[in-house]
């Protein structure tokens, strides 16, 4: 099984934390956390490690998830890259706003955390 590289994006610590310990229960994951939109560009920009699929909030503080995600399309390599929403805003209109703008998905938050890992891989069909 080869590994599966997962940016997640959260500017909360105690999010950010379970939701690392939460997909890291699965073997096949490599996780990297950024508190930030800003944090996760450079993480993204720096060339020494390439995100497969990247969690992120939409709401958080300086940039959020809709910049972001706006933002990580213009980087080499992350036009495609599957992005999937975790957001508490999920009344239909935000979810088709999500996809509209590119997001292959939306987990609601709060998420399981013993069914995240699992969710992430449905949605990637792996």
């Amino acid at each position: 099984m080869s590994t599966l590289h997962v940016l997640y994006v959260d500017d909360e610590p105690d999010i950010r934390e379970i939701a690392a310990m939460a997909l890291e229960l699965d073997p096949g994951f490599e996780v990297r956390t950024a508190a930030s939109g800003f944090a996760a560009l450079d993480l993204l920009k720096s060339g020494g490690w390439r995100a497969e699929v990247i969690l992120l909030d939409l709401m958080m503080p300086g940039l959020d998830g809709h910049a972001l995600l706006g933002e990580v399309r213009k980087i080499h390599g992350c036009a495609t890259t599957p992005v999937i929403f975790v957001t508490a805003r999920t009344q239909a209109a935000d979810i088709d706003r999500l996809i509209a703008q590119g997001a292959t998905a939306v987990i609601t938050k709060p998420f399981d955390p013993m069914l995240l890992a699992k969710q992430v891989r449905a949605i990637l069909d792996l």
